[in-house]
């Protein structure tokens, strides 16, 4: 009854804690005189650079640190020199963090083996994913399209990339596809986009950890940290959350058991 899986990149399928994009954000802030929090980072992840780079810009505390270092506002012109420094280190800094998320090529043949199609979105630039797509691919993550948050008039939470991806791939109805995020910006994406959503509470952007540290964690910390993860994907609209990827298949078995029933995903927000 799932006819297809859209993923997300960093911190899904990839890059295990979301580590490329937030050390690229605070590098480029510092380049400007202009220090940011790894929560000041991490906060707008998921959406297109621009915008996360715009949100950022906001935090009255950033504002006023671009003022002191820059002498003026932070406007349109402070968002275009900042983006020009982030995407070159976010395409360096991609090749150190491009490993598949322990399960996910255990995942990918499920759903291969089910025939369930896959697709993806991602708030990375092309030029980014033109370094990352390859070493993915090399590792057996070859989605049949992935659309970019440049190559649609709005990025996430507006539905446009999960539309192209559907609309692409020709799959429909949307209770037939289900979209796979770390972040709360991607779950708004799925649910606007009339799909399944289902967030990562673990190996993303909400955890923020590599593998060795999440390991590290004993069970009543992670136990808390899962909690503390979920909250926000659940207020996004999430329909479940698991803690990576590894979970998926249960997850969309549970959510075939819930369409057997007549349940389909409804609308959010």
């Amino acid at each position: 009854m799932i006819r297809a899986v859209v993923f997300d990149w960093a911190g899904t399928v990839v890059d295990h804690g979301s580590l490329a994009p937030m050390g690229a954000f605070v590098r480029a802030f510092a380049e400007f005189g202009v220090p940011i929090s790894i929560a000041d980072a991490r906060g707008p992840m998921g959406s297109a650079k621009r915008d996360h780079i715009k949100a950022v810009g906001a935090l009255p505390h950033v504002a006023a640190g671009w003022r002191a270092a820059q002498g003026s506002e932070f406007d349109d012109t402070a968002i275009d020199r900042i983006f020009a420094v982030f995407e070159p280190m976010n395409v360096a800094s991609v090749s150190a963090h491009a490993a598949l998320i322990p399960g996910a090529a255990e995942t990918l043949a499920w759903c291969a083996a089910r025939n369930i199609r896959i697709g993806a979105t991602t708030g990375y630039t092309r030029p980014i994913m033109a370094v990352l797509a390859p070493l993915a691919a090399a590792q057996g993550f070859t989605p049949e399209i992935t659309i970019c948050a440049g190559d649609m008039a709005a990025g996430r939470p507006a539905p446009l990339q999960m539309w192209q991806v559907m609309a692409t791939m020709g799959v429909h109805p949307a209770h037939a596809v289900v979209k796979v995020d770390d972040t709360p910006v991607g779950i708004g994406e799925g649910r606007t986009a009339g799909t399944w959503a289902i967030g990562l509470a673990l190996t993303g952007n909400m955890a923020g950890l590599t593998l060795e540290d999440l390991t590290a964690l004993d069970a009543a910390e992670t136990a808390a940290l899962r909690a503390r993860a979920s909250a926000p994907l659940f207020a996004a609209g999430a329909h479940l959350v698991i803690d990576g990827i590894a979970d998926l298949p249960a997850a969309i078995e549970l959510l075939e058991a819930r369409i057997a029933a007549g349940e389909r995903p409804g609308a959010f927000g």
